[in-house]
């Protein structure tokens, strides 16, 4: 009887552990091989190369939606733009939406900006056509390799960048929303792979 209460007591202990780190774990955002659960809009054109992602645009702007829609989260991944002639702009979204007039247009949400040409660069939170929280240093350029990950629970955000803490900022304004990628100018390439999610969420 002593042993059938001690294999119970494991049994539930571990059932609790895993519950209670359910939220710990990284899930896959992209799979490496197809845009499965990825809703492209707009003009620029996404493919999958030797496992990564990739957006170009000949004709302006375009966006690609992930399925999951969230409040709290985490998402993390790496990230590579390229200037060829027209700019390199594109970012990551969080708690994002197409606007319901125009899903072609740009998202309604957070924004951490990809971009070593401007005065708000890699790293700042941005919400639509304007940057809000400032990142404290440029540590990225075009043709090279990053990391980005961002936390938002609640009002709380927080984007990282090559693993250094970058900006902190407090805003509600969006609670609730998709993961997704822009391609903003025509004439450059965003390129993304090794990306991950959790749902912070309390329900």
């Amino acid at each position: 009887m002593k042993k059938y209460h001690i294999l119970i007591l494991t049994a539930l202990s571990f059932f609790l552990f895993s519950s209670c780190n359910e939220k710990d774990v990284w899930k896959p955002l992209f799979n490496g091989k197809d845009l499965t659960g990825w809703t492209p809009r707009g003009n620029a054109v996404w493919t999958v190369e030797n496992g990564v992602m990739v957006g170009r645009s000949e004709k302006g702007h375009g966006h690609i939606y992930a399925d999951p829609v969230l409040t709290d989260l985490e998402v993390k991944g790496m990230f590579r733009i390229t200037d060829q002639g027209g700019g390199a702009n594109s970012g990551l979204y969080f708690r994002a939406n197409p606007p319901k007039d125009n899903p072609d247009g740009y998202p309604e949400g957070y924004e951490a900006q990809i971009c070593h040409n401007q005065k708000a660069f890699t790293g700042w939170l941005w919400k639509p056509g304007r940057p809000t929280g400032k990142a404290t240093k440029m540590i990225t350029k075009d043709g090279e390799w990053f990391s980005m990950r961002v936390r938002a629970v609640g009002p709380d955000i927080k984007i990282w960048v090559n693993d250094q803490l970058v900006m902190t900022y407090k805003d509600d304004e969006y609670e609730k929303g998709h993961f997704a990628i822009q391609c903003h100018n025509p004439g450059m390439t965003i390129e993304a792979k090794e990306l991950y999610y959790k749902d912070l969420s309390k329900n």
